[in-house]
């Protein structure tokens, strides 16, 4: 199990330098990005906007997310490596340069007040959970506290809503249907170790923690 576990993130790291060194290609513009991102504040600039495929939970916190894996799941879901209609139709309308942009963008947003995190999570997990992260070696991607990742195109996760957070960890565990799912052949290798019990408990965990990813909600919608 060591061995394979060791393979995953040797693989992982490897897949994220050069995630990384594509996105550096192409440079965002936090002013530029500003303008460009009408077809997001829908639903990531309400503060607790609920989606409703495939079921009913919170749309994921965006602002202070890291810019290359904003990129990075962009690109994603334009290539269709993740499912998600609504998603997919919004991606495939953005250039590479767009991406870029609206990527650097929100990795700024709402970041002025962003508080120095612990380097270890902000609360113990219960034995049960303890048991779960070192079953998935979470902390070897995602880092001590679940918000300093190894590589900037992984996610901060640390706070991140909990519903999403299991939503996004089922899609891992998703083959074969064209409009949910995401094809990772890393994380796919470990949400499939677990139950869905297990992952709402990992979830739930780890969205409790602090971090400085928020919904920074439009003006128009306060």
């Amino acid at each position: 199990m060591n061995k394979t576990l060791s393979t995953i993130f040797a693989l992982a790291v490897a897949l994220g330098t050069a995630a990384v060194a594509q996105a550096q290609e192409v440079r965002g513009d936090v002013k530029a990005g500003e303008g460009k991102i009408a077809m997001c504040i829908g639903c990531h600039g309400i503060a607790g906007y609920q989606s409703s495929f495939p079921e009913v939970y919170k749309v994921p916190k965006i602002a202070g997310q890291n810019a290359g894996y904003i990129a990075a799941a962009l690109h994603g879901y334009a290539k269709g490596e993740r499912r998600f209609p609504t998603m997919h139709a919004v991606s495939v309308s953005l250039s590479d340069q767009d991406i870029a942009d609206i990527s650097a963008y929100y990795a700024q947003l709402g970041q002025a007040d962003a508080k120095a995190l612990p380097e270890a999570p902000s609360r113990e997990p219960s034995t049960e959970v303890a048991a779960l992260l070192q079953k998935g070696a979470c902390v070897s991607c995602h880092g001590a506290n679940f918000a300093k990742p190894i590589d900037p195109s992984y996610p901060q996760i640390a706070g991140q809503n909990a519903d999403y957070l299991f939503v996004a960890l089922k899609a891992y565990k998703t083959d074969n249907n064209p409009h949910i799912g995401r094809s990772n052949a890393i994380m796919g290798g470990i949400a499939k170790q677990f139950t869905n019990k297990e992952l709402k408990a990992l979830a739930g965990y780890i969205g409790s923690l602090d971090g400085n990813i928020k919904t920074v909600a439009e003006s128009r919608f306060r």
